[in-house]
């Protein structure tokens, strides 16, 4: 192989290297604001709770 295809070989692999790093600062903010989310649905659960304790806690079965 020649010194230009090195270099161009070696360039491709710099690209290649940023844009997967890019995509996975990407998949992790994604992440992070998924998880967020999850949290905030659990307060909002915590809070019905601590309004209506016994929401929930007993049913009524008959066979």
């Amino acid at each position: 192989m020649d010194i230009a295809g090195v270099s161009m070989a070696l360039a491709n692999v710099s690209q290649m290297a940023q844009i997967g790093t890019a995509v996975l600062s990407k998949a992790m903010e994604t992440n992070a604001e998924l998880g967020a989310g999850m949290v905030e649905m659990l307060d909002a659960a915590a809070m019905e709770l601590s309004v209506n304790p016994d929401v929930g806690a007993n049913f009524d079965m008959r066979i």
